[in-house]
């Protein structure tokens, strides 16, 4: 009986994710890579059984919040480019703004349609209202901490947003999409962290959250995306940083948004922005860039939202990789950007990675049982030793395809793994035994050859205690297309 619930369930589930949406995105997927790994792909989709429940903030804590006495608040410049932006849409949007349980924020409109209906809209919904002015009338705010701007042209999103960054007189600059919605306590979770942080002796740069995706109607909140702490070789893969973002309003204005990359401006944006904070001072700097690990937008998908749709905005991935290689090129990363086969999804080849990222001590890869088809056993590793998609099939994405993309690591695997020639003395004092290579096939990729260990070794401690100390040279780099090693533990 139990067994025929289960099914059951993972059924529903299963009918649940072949909505429109999905659908377009399998179909643009199998252009791309085939029957095979489309198959792949809508397998390890549908054996997914794992259920989101957005939990909103209580009212009693948002009472809670918004009773707070801020003695030094900080000031919230939201800023939101319109264009024909459905009148639903554009009340949700104002709304979740206005209903935030932080008072200390100011909400900047910069509308682009080419007449005035969105501005009628904003009339008949109370937030404008009109004010003679030497004989004529003009829209103004019914909130003083609401500023509207009718563009004289729609310019892109990159130049429309730009237009609307010197009305911003908060410390910060958040980035909210005209059909997308904030939780109530955003601004305050924003706020607290930040000022935690000034109090820790850190001057943040900028700040992120957690995501997920609604349909247009918010009855269905789905794909939560929870982040890692920054993780510098992630991001160069996928912005995975996206919604919540909030910036230094000084930062944001020095370095502005760039029309050439339109569809991936916030992607450009936030390389540029890691790009100045790493070189203020390389991974020490790194503590200005915070991670909320809490929920605090909602992503609205509908027909013509890239969220739902990968067909409605196949130029944004080209400027996302276009970013991405601007970028390298400014940081001196010898190294191509390339498409992975997932939209949106990026990686850099390099060609030597000693010499491309002189802030690398160990590269390292993943490392499968021994079956024809085997599962990841090892790999990319926590500080504790916990294995990072374990149990994942060799061909399967993971979470948000996290299983193939380039990241920072706490810890490597020692089965298959490189070492920075400056960094082999540390190895050789730890493991035991000299620092030799062999090259593996299909790429002739060099990794420590394990065979010169003595029978016996405990490989997981060992790894642990390497990956500590080789932490404190550089930053260790999971490489998922590294060559395997197929020995289990």
């Amino acid at each position: 009986m139990q067994g025929g619930l289960l099914f059951y369930e993972k059924l529903e589930v299963s009918v649940a994710k072949l909505n429109k949406a999905n659908l377009k995105k399998t179909l643009y997927y199998l252009q791309r890579n085939g029957l095979r790994e489309t198959w792949i792909s809508v397998r390890e989709r549908l054996t997914e059984t794992d259920r989101y429940f957005f939990v909103p903030c209580s009212e009693a804590e948002l009472v809670r919040q918004s009773d707070r006495k801020w003695e030094k608040p900080i000031t919230f410049s939201i800023v939101v480019p319109l264009y024909r932006t459905p009148e639903a849409y554009l009340n949700r949007m104002i709304t979740s703004v206005m209903q935030q349980s932080y008072p200390h924020w100011e909400l900047i409109l910069a509308d682009a349609t080419e007449d005035h209906s969105v501005e009628e809209v904003l009339k008949q919904q109370g937030f404008l209202k009109e004010q003679p002015t030497d004989g004529e009338t003009e829209p103004v705010a019914a909130d003083p901490r609401l500023h509207y701007v009718h563009l004289k042209e729609n310019a892109g999103i990159a130049a429309n947003t730009n237009q609307a960054l010197p009305y911003a007189k908060g410390e910060y600059i958040g980035l909210l999409d005209h059909d997308d919605v904030l939780t109530p306590d955003a601004l305050y979770e924003m706020a607290d962290a930040i000022i935690k942080a000034y109090d820790r002796g850190v001057k943040v740069a900028f700040a992120y959250s957690d995501e997920d995706k609604c349909d247009g109607e918010e009855t269905r909140y789905y794909e939560p995306n929870y982040k890692e702490e920054f993780n510098y070789d992630l991001i160069l893969s996928n912005n995975y940083i996206c919604h919540f973002l909030v910036m230094e309003s000084k930062l944001l204005k020095s370095l502005q948004f760039r029309p050439k990359f339109d569809g991936a401006q916030d992607y450009d944006l936030v390389l540029r922005c890691v790009a100045e904070v790493l070189t203020e001072g390389g991974q020490t700097a790194e503590k200005r860039i915070l991670h909320i690990p809490k929920v605090l937008y909602h992503w609205r998908c509908h027909e013509a939202s890239t969220a739902a749709n990968p067909n409605s905005k196949k130029y944004a991935y080209d400027a996302g990789m276009r970013a991405l290689q601007d970028h390298a090129d400014r940081r001196y990363i010898p190294a191509t950007a390339t498409e992975t086969r997932h939209v949106g999804f990026y990686r850099l080849k390099y060609k030597e990675v000693w010499e491309a990222r002189p802030d690398v001590a160990a590269v390292g890869g993943r490392v499968l049982s021994g079956k024809k088809h085997g599962k990841i056993i090892g790999g990319r590793m926590t500080a504790d030793g916990t294995v990072f998609y374990e149990g994942l099939p060799k061909g399967f994405g993971g979470y948000l395809h996290r299983a193939e993309l380039s990241q920072d690591a706490e810890a490597l695997d020692l089965r298959c793994i490189r070492i920075r020639p400056e960094c082999r003395e540390v190895f050789e004092k730890i493991v035991g035994v000299p620092y030799t290579e062999i090259r593996r096939l299909p790429k002739e990729q060099p990794i420590f050859n394990i065979t010169t260990l003595p029978e016996g070794a405990d490989i997981r401690t060992l790894s642990l205690q390497l990956s500590e100390a080789l932490r404190q040279r550089g930053r260790l780099l999971y490489l998922p297309e590294y060559p395997e090693e197929f020995k289990p533990l």
